[in-house]
């Protein structure tokens, strides 16, 4: 069903970007590419992932299928790996993964049993900034020590994330010429931080991440990882103020 080799490292980061929102996901498998779509447990967030079978060493898929995986597990088994490459290999309803000199047998879940899959809506958003994921993780981690919702937009050319507490507050600013890229529309909405904060721990690692916002709109966010042959995306749902 399956037979891949692949670096740790770019393994873990897999992990990392779909895990930030579930702890079980159904992988698709093709000869061409390892693809999730899941949304979080309260319907808040959600996660589009692909990943080319050209970040693998070796990539072998006899028959497009899926499989369901407990990422929690995994994640603690890999993080034993070190540095080096795995091997990965699915039958008989496991996942075996070797790496040194450890062989694990893991079970895998049955895909039916999991969330069903939803579908990626088409979002066209009015404002698009393009940043690095250094710069959008200190912003995150600079509002939620004040709040637990954070203003995202845009105001004459100029990205701000702010947050306001009930004695503190916190704004980034950053103008078009110090972002990488701006599609400037005057626009501001309201997000929750706790998902910010988790999502923004793999974005950090990114050189540019896409962010796509309009008023009352989810939030989109888009960023490759493993040498640009995985693509990340985020949909974030917006706090709609009262009137």
């Amino acid at each position: 069903m399956l037979k891949a080799i692949i670096n740790a490292g770019t393994l873990k980061e897999l992990i990392e970007v779909i895990s930030t929102l579930v702890d079980e996901a159904r992988f698709k498998l093709s000869s061409e590419e390892m693809a999730v779509i899941a949304v979080d447990p309260a319907n808040i967030a959600m996660v589009s992932f692909k990943i080319s079978s050209d970040a693998f060493e070796s990539f072998e898929v006899d028959s497009d299928n899926e499989i369901g995986v407990d990422l929690t597990k995994l994640s603690d088994i890999v993080g034993m790996s070190g540095s080096g490459d795995i091997s990965l290999e699915v039958g008989d309803g496991k996942l075996f993964i070797k790496f040194l000199d450890l062989t694990y047998s893991m079970s895998l879940l049955d895909p039916s049993s999991l969330k069903k899959e939803p579908k990626l809506p088409s979002l066209d958003l009015p404002a698009q900034i393009v940043l690095s994921g250094n710069e959008f993780r200190m912003a995150v981690r600079a509002t939620a020590k004040v709040s637990d919702v954070v203003i995202m937009g845009i105001e004459d050319e100029v990205f701000f994330m702010e947050a306001k507490g009930d004695l503190d507050s916190a704004r980034m600013e950053l103008p078009k010429d110090k972002l990488i890229e701006l599609k400037a529309s005057d626009v501001k909405s309201l997000y929750p931080l706790d998902y910010l904060s988790d999502m923004s721990k793999p974005i950090s690692k990114a050189n540019n991440v896409c962010i796509e916002i309009g008023k009352d709109f989810p939030l989109k966010i888009s960023f490759s990882i493993a040498d640009d042959k995985g693509k990340v995306q985020y949909l974030l749902a917006p706090r709609i103020e009262a009137d």
